[in-house]
């Protein structure tokens, strides 16, 4: 199974020392850059920025079209709540696999001499990547308020951080792409649950509205 889904005949080790040993100027100065950025420990100033833009978008809309003014407010609303709940669940989530499948990184599993490695290595648990799975969550929960420009935007810091993760010499490709997977399937899997919540919310609260 390994050799399949993770190996990839040989293809995983292959697209790794690809990336790995890609380094032009000032590209270790940008790979650093990007797994700075999606380091879980800057979940609090993320969720804040969110937060305050949240106040800020909904301050700006009219209050004269209350569905509209209700819709927009309740996409904010659950937003952040994606946010927050994925980012609970998928420390849980990594937190229970990376020991438990124990992968060995580019370090412990490739000889040493033929890597590109930046800052103190890492041996062990490998699968998934922690910076990729971050990334993912970000961009994949704010989606719904992003335009289309900001998408873009959002899909290159996603594929930034993963290609930063192997080209520091931190993790394999399959590791990132684990790391991607993982987190996505949380925030779809959260957002689906508050959708059913959702309606039976707006409902009863329509209800009480009618009755005063």
């Amino acid at each position: 199974m390994k050799a399949i889904f993770y190996d990839w005949g040989g293809l995983n080790v292959t697209l790794f020392h690809s990336i790995n040993n890609f380094h032009p100027d000032n590209w270790d100065s940008l790979m650093l850059m990007g797994t700075m950025l999606a380091n879980h420990q800057l979940f609090p100033l993320y969720l804040a920025a969110l937060s305050l833009f949240a106040v800020i978008a909904v301050s700006k809309i009219p209050t004269t079209n209350f569905t509209y003014y209700q819709q927009h407010t309740t996409l904010w609303v659950n937003t952040l709540a994606v946010f927050s709940i994925a980012y609970v669940l998928d420390g849980y989530l990594l937190g229970m696999l990376k020991p438990l499948l124990d992968f060995p990184r580019p370090p412990l599993a490739l000889p040493i001499a033929s890597l590109h490695i930046i800052g103190a290595p890492e041996f062990h648990h490998s699968l998934p990547s922690g910076h990729s799975s971050f990334a993912m969550l970000v961009i994949a929960s704010i989606w719904p308020i992003l335009r289309h420009e900001l998408r873009i935007l959002g899909v290159f810091f996603i594929l930034w951080v993963g290609i930063s993760r192997i080209s520091l010499g931190a993790h394999f490709p399959a590791d990132v792409m684990a790391g991607w997977a993982s987190s996505l399937f949380i925030v779809l899997l959260v957002r689906w649950v508050l959708s059913q919540i959702q309606p039976r919310y707006l409902t009863g609260l329509q209800n009480k509205r009618k009755t005063r």
